[in-house]
C-alpha cells in the first residue's frame, strides 16, 4: 500500500523553523511520505539548513526569491496591495497574501508540483501557500499555529493577517497549536475547533548523557534566531546589575546590527559586573547540550504584543531537557506553565527590578535549591516534556 503523502510548507528556512523539522521527522517515523517546501533567501543560515538536510529522511524543495527583476516586480505589487488594503473593507485572500508575503505564490506553485493527500502550513504565508496548493490538487489542508499570528507584531491586527486567518483556518481539516492559550485564542477568533496542543518539545535522544559540572560563576543563558531589542534583554540587565554577586550572561543568535554594542553600553552603565558573551548561531541538534552548561535558562517573553503573552517557546523545553532550571517572566502562558514546572522554574517580574534582583539573589545564594531545581528540570525533561 502506498504511504499517505504529506507536504509541509514554510516561508522560512529549515533552521529557523525547528518545529517544522520535528514535525517532518515525526510524520516520516509514523510511516508517511513526507516532502517539505521551504524558503531559501538568507545566505547566513544556509550551512545550518545543509546540516539538517544531511540527516533528514524526507525530501525538501527550497524556493528562492527568483531572478532580481521578478523579485522587484513582486515588491512593487506588494506595495500596491498594501495601499489597496487601506481602502478595502473586506480584503480578498489574494490581495491579503500579496500584501503579506508575495513569496507564498512561489511556495504554492512548488508545493502543487507534486500532489499530496495533506498540505500542512507553517506561519501564515505557509498556510496560504499550502491552501492554494490543496485547492489546486483537491487535497486536504492543515495548519500548525506556532504563534497567534494576527497579534504577533502588534495588538492592533493588520487587516491582511486577519483576512488570511479568517479565510484559511475554517478550511483546515487538521489544526495544531504550540500552546494552550494560542489554541484557545484561534478557536475564539476564527470559530474553529480548538486546535490540538503540541508543545515545542525535543527528542529524548538529544538529552545529555550527564550534566556537566556547574560553572565557576553563575551563568545565565538565552538564545534565539535573532539577538535584538524588545526581546526582554534590556530589562534583564537592569535586574542583573542589582545582584549582590556578579553573574555571567550568555546570548546565542544572530545579532541585530549595533545591538551588542548598545546592550554592552547599557549593561555597564547600569553597573553589571559579569561577562556579557555573544555566541554565534548553532546547529539545532546542538542546542540542548549547549544549554546544559549553564545555571539558568532564560525565557523572557513580554505581555505585549498579545502573542508573546500566549506563547510557550522552544527555549523552555530545550532547557528542561538539558536539566537546566528555567527563569520565566510572568506572561499568562508562562505563569500557567510555571505551576506545572514547580521547583524547576523561577518566575520573576522584571517590571520591579529591585524585587526581582532580591529573589534571584536568594536563589543564586542557595546551592541546595539550585541542585533540586536542576534535578527536577532533568526529570521533567526526561519523563514528560520530550
Amino acid at each position: 500500500m502506498t504511504a499517505r503523502r504529506i507536504c509541509l510548507v514554510t516561508p522560512g528556512h529549515l533552521s529557523s523553523t525547528p518545529r517544522l523539522v520535528k514535525e517532518a521527522d515525526a510524520l516520516h517515523a509514523a510511516g508517511y511520505s513526507v516532502r517539505v517546501v521551504a524558503a531559501d533567501h538568507f545566505a547566513a543560515v544556509r550551512p545550518l539548513d545543509a546540516s539538517i538536510l544531511a540527516r533528514a529522511p524526507w525530501r525538501c524543495d527550497r524556493v528562492t526569491l527568483g531572478p532580481r527583476p521578478a523579485y522587484l516586480a513582486r515588491r512593487l505589487v506588494q506595495q500596491f496591495a498594501r495601499a489597496r488594503l487601506s481602502a478595502a473593507r473586506l480584503p480578498s485572500p489574494r490581495l491579503a497574501l500579496w500584501a503579506h508575503q508575495p513569496l507564498a505564490f512561489r511556495l504554492a506553485a512548488a508545493a502543487a508540483r507534486e500532489p499530496a493527500d495533506l498540505y500542512l502550513g507553517h506561519c501564515l504565508a505557509g498556510l496560504a501557500a499550502a491552501g492554494l496548493a490543496a485547492a489546486k490538487t483537491g487535497a486536504r489542508l492543515g495548519f500548525d499555529a506556532e504563534d497567534f499570528h494576527r497579534a504577533e507584531v502588534s495588538d492592533d491586527p493588520q487587516p491582511e493577517l486577519v483576512a488570511l486567518e479568517n479565510h484559511w483556518l475554517p478550511r483546515c481539516r487538521h489544526l495544531t497549536a504550540a500552546s494552550p492559550l494560542i489554541a484557545e485564542a484561534y478557536a475564539a477568533a476564527c470559530g474553529v475547533p480548538v486546535p490540538s496542543v503540541l508543545l515545542n518539545v525535543f527528542p529524548l535522544a538529544e538529552a545529555p548523557a550527564r550534566r556537566p559540572l556547574p560553572p565557576a560563576r553563575p551563568s545565565l543563558y538565552w538564545f534565539s534566531q535573532t539577538i535584538g531589542p524588545g526581546r526582554g534583554l534590556e530589562p534583564l540587565v537592569a535586574v542583573l546589575a542589582r545582584l549582590t554577586a556578579p553573574v555571567d550572561l550568555h546570548l546565542r543568535g544572530l545579532p541585530s546590527p549595533g545591538f551588542p554594542d548598545a546592550l554592552t553600553r547599557q549593561s555597564r552603565a547600569a553597573g553589571f559586573r559579569g561577562e556579557l558573551v555573544f555566541h554565534p548561531l548553532a546547529n539545532p541538534s546542538e542546542m540542548v547540550p549547549l544549554a546544559a552548561a549553564h545555571t539558568l535558562g532564560l525565557s523572557l517573553e513580554q505581555p505585549v504584543p498579545r502573542n508573546r503573552d500566549l506563547c510557550l517557546t522552544n527555549k523552555i523545553f530545550t532547557y528542561l531537557l538539558a536539566g537546566t532550571p528555567v527563569l520565566l517572566t510572568p506572561t499568562r502562558a508562562q505563569r500557567r506553565l510555571a505551576e506545572d514546572l514547580g521547583e524547576a522554574a523561577l518566575c520573576l517580574d522584571f517590571s520591579d527590578p529591585a524585587t526581582a534582583a532580591l529573589e534571584l539573589d536568594v536563589w543564586l545564594a542557595t546551592p541546595a535549591r539550585q541542585a533540586t531545581a536542576s534535578t527536577h528540570a532533568a526529570e521533567l525533561g526526561r519523563n514528560r516534556y520530550n
